[in-house]
């Protein structure tokens, strides 16, 4: 690797650093606005953290652009992360459109997503360097993915919910209700909103999806050393190397021996062998 390849691995490590610790500024500011909020306008403490936490993705991926070999290859490959790290909520901000909190909450949703693949560095970091990289790569992606979405629809359905669902009465109620549906149990929380029974149908779905993944780790972890006892090898007193030609000649029947003539109590007329 050459001076230029070291600095440029340097620089995206460290940026992939800026990008995490963005997305994980992004979540806590969502998660307060949606708490503390008044759940009918968005403050603009909370525009202003997204509006930069955009701009960093944004500065990603044009400095990744210019780097690349094939920028129009690249843009069209990576057109989906461009999209998803504009701050649509400044710019709407800036044309003068005072949106309402319902609406600024989804729009707000749209940068989570680049948000969640930079968090998946973390996940990368847990894994990296151990046995069995892939598959353990596959469950810590799987827990993550469910850990993180479950918590984001609880967010999502607490904020649409708590001023018209009379059984919600706090965020512990909605995150409880979360985890309930995405294992699939079901809660006595029902939602009244369009976006609440939308996620109420998401989150069972996300856990049938995914649960397969959790039983092929079970197997791949531990069916190997349950299985190491009945394939081990014979021991070397009974494997065949062991048996010396003279023990296997010794135990073998002489076939030049004559053998004995035949009793006179068996019947005449038997021919000897």
């Amino acid at each position: 690797m050459t001076i230029s390849e070291s600095k440029h691995a340097e620089s995206t490590d460290r940026l992939g650093i800026v990008k995490l610790l963005a997305g994980i500024t992004l979540l806590v500011s969502l998660s307060w606005e949606i708490i503390a909020g008044d759940h009918r306008y968005l403050s603009m403490t909370y525009l202003t953290i997204q509006f930069f936490v955009c701009v960093i993705f944004l500065y990603d991926f044009l400095l990744r652009i210019l780097q690349s070999e094939h920028r129009g290859r690249f843009f069209v490959r990576h057109l989906f992360y461009l999209l998803i790290s504009i701050p649509y909520l400044t710019l709407i901000s800036w044309t003068g459109v005072r949106m309402t909190h319902d609406w600024g909450i989804l729009v707000g949703l749209v940068p989570m997503l680049r948000a969640f693949l930079a968090m998946f560095l973390i996940v990368e970091w847990m894994v990296r360097g151990k046995r069995g990289g892939r598959m353990r790569w596959l469950f810590a992606a799987y827990l993550f993915t469910v850990v993180v979405f479950t918590y984001v629809s609880a967010l999502v359905f607490y904020d649409y919910e708590v001023l018209v669902n009379p059984k919600l009465e706090g965020f512990g109620n909605a995150l409880w209700w979360a985890w309930m549906n995405v294992t699939t149990v079901g809660a006595e929380i029902f939602p009244v909103t369009a976006v609440g029974k939308v996620v109420c149908v998401l989150l069972p779905s996300l856990g049938m999806m995914f649960f397969p993944i959790f039983t092929t780790y079970i197997l791949q972890e531990y069916m190997p050393q349950q299985s190491n006892p009945s394939s081990s090898t014979p021991s070397s007193s009974t494997s065949p190397a062991s048996i010396s030609p003279a023990s296997s000649a010794s135990s073998s029947p002489d076939v030049s021996t004559p053998a004995p003539p035949a009793s006179s109590a068996s019947g005449a007329g038997v021919p000897e062998v």
